[in-house]
């Protein structure tokens, strides 16, 4: 197969994964084990989560419906205490992979992601690091678009983009309901788990040295 490009996912992918944030936020409360996650899960397509990431409510909706839903599962987790948790540090060894495979495929980003403001409001900084931003040759954000992962347009919409064949790309994701759409246009799916798995797949998958 001749790689054509690399997409990647951004939290979880190119930073560290917000479920470590999740589970000490947890335990410190004394909250069910995985609430957040349950939460995110249960009616992934349309609920609190899905709705903030396309920009369809606000942030004080936002709050109160993630309340509601984790509720609804078993104990009361307000949407804006969980907005803080998201920011994961950036691996470096992923960052590195991405330069390398920037001189040799072109290189897109398909994040899902809450406004701006929301993120700015609550941790002081973009979760977005410009300079990592710039690696890529396009960058799809849920929030601009008001589409997010797992609908296929999102995918077609980033292939058109770059003029790459689907079943001529590398597509990295650390949800595997995000993979699946990818993987049935015909893309090269890694499911990441850890920087150097991502890492050790991604050079199977192209044949280059990024470690």
């Amino acid at each position: 197969m001749a790689i054509e490009a690399v997409i990647f996912d951004f939290g979880g992918v190119l930073t560290s994964s917000p479920f470590e944030a999740f589970a000490r936020f947890e335990t410190e409360r004394g909250l069910p084990v995985d609430i957040i996650r349950r939460t995110n899960a249960a009616n992934h397509l349309e609920n609190a989560w899905a709705k903030f990431e396309r920009a369809e409510v606000d942030i004080e909706t936002f709050d109160r419906l993630f309340a509601e839903e984790s509720r609804a599962l078993g104990a009361e987790v307000r949407g804006r205490d969980v907005l803080p948790l998201l920011q994961g540090d950036l691996r470096p060894e992923m960052v590195e992979a991405l330069k390398r495979i920037k001189a040799s495929f072109k290189t897109g980003c398909i994040t899902n992601n809450l406004p701006a403001n929301a993120i700015g409001s609550m941790t002081g900084r973009s979760l977005y690091v410009a300079e990592v931003m710039v690696l890529f040759d396009h960058v799809i954000e849920s929030a601009k678009i008001g589409l997010r992962k797992p609908d296929p347009r999102i995918y077609k919409m980033m292939v058109e983009t770059l003029k790459v064949d689907p079943n001529n790309c590398v597509y990295l994701d650390d949800l595997g309901v995000n993979l699946k759409p990818a993987r049935e246009m015909g893309m090269t799916t890694i499911k990441v788990a850890s920087g150097a798995q991502a890492i050790a797949e991604l050079e199977a998958a192209t044949g280059l040295k990024l470690g």
